[in-house]
C-alpha cells in the first residue's frame, strides 16, 4: 500500500486550480481565432 501512496503524492500534491485556470484561459484563446474562420468560411453570415 506504501508504493501506491508513493505513487499517487506528486498527482495529489498538484496545484488543479492552476492547471483549470491555464486550460481555460487557452480555450477562450483558440475560441477567438475558430469564430473569425468560421466568420470567413461562411462568408461572414453566421
Amino acid at each position: 500500500m506504501d508504493f501506491l501512496t508513493n505513487f499517487l503524492d506528486p498527482v495529489a500534491g498538484l496545484n488543479w486550480s492552476v492547471i483549470f485556470n491555464l486550460v481555460f484561459v487557452s480555450l477562450i484563446m483558440i475560441a477567438g481565432p475558430v469564430v473569425v474562420f468560421l466568420l470567413a468560411f461562411r462568408g461572414g453570415d453566421l
